[in-house]
């Protein structure tokens, strides 16, 4: 007799959307850290039924974006400095090895990637500048022959997206960040396989520190928001 398989009443692909809209929002900032989430209220701005809203809700969760609040709804949980220096001590590690694993084969980057952050960088949509760092940092992954590289960074660069979204805020630190990203693109294409990987860490260590003096200056002036909505930013 043929094992009996339970219906799926909603498609995985439209709570995966639904994840990925709100984890877009909660990285660009235009749900807040504190902001309560309900599923009517989501479901009504996304054009869909409740049910994919409270399964992404429940990923989310899972994932920490967001907390049980009292009443209806949840919250979208604080950035913790803490939490966030360990998520960078990781990165910075694989960074670091993937830089070289690249330099070793002399890969060379895609200048366009370059071009695209920079562009971006000169925009007002941190959601756009946020894709295009990840894409760039996804490129060394891939250069570097390692599969198991991206697969050990993907879980934290979620919440990476986020911490990533409240650095961009600050505009002197957009261009710098290309500047920086360049220097690695060149020395890997060099093939100096040691200072790929020692700017990949202090690329990585300059951002963990960033982050840390925002939620620094966050606590200590609360009612100025960590990462504010701003014209033409996506949700």
């Amino acid at each position: 007799m043929p094992a009996q398989l339970v219906s799926i009443e909603v498609a995985p692909d439209l709570v995966d959307q639904v994840y990925r809209a709100l984890l877009g929002a909660i990285s660009s900032g235009t749900l807040a850290p504190g902001e309560r989430i309900t599923q009517e209220d989501i479901a009504q701005r996304l054009s869909v039924s409740r049910q994919p809203v409270l399964q992404a809700l429940r990923l989310l969760k899972k994932d920490g974006f967001v907390l049980d609040a009292p009443g209806r709804g949840v919250l979208v949980a604080p950035l913790e400095a803490e939490a966030m220096r360990k998520v960078y001590q990781v990165r910075g590690a694989l960074d670091a090895l993937a830089a070289r694993l690249a330099a070793w084969q002399r890969f060379r980057i895609d200048p366009k990637l370059i071009e695209r952050g920079r562009r971006a960088a000169r925009g007002r949509n941190v959601e756009a500048m946020i894709d295009a760092d990840v894409a760039f940092h996804q490129a060394i992954y891939a250069a570097s022959g390692n599969p198991l590289i991206a697969q050990s960074a993907d879980p934290h660069w979620r919440h990476l997206r986020r911490a990533m979204g409240a650095v961009l805020q600050a505009e002197p630190q957009r261009e710098t960040l290309w500047d920086e990203h360049e220097a690695i693109a060149e020395a890997i294409a060099a093939g100096n396989a040691d200072r790929a990987a020692r700017l990949s860490e202090e690329h990585v260590s300059r951002a963990s520190e960033a982050l840390s003096e925002r939620l620094l200056a966050h606590a200590a002036s609360p009612h100025t928001a960590i990462t504010p909505k701003q014209k033409g930013d996506k949700a």
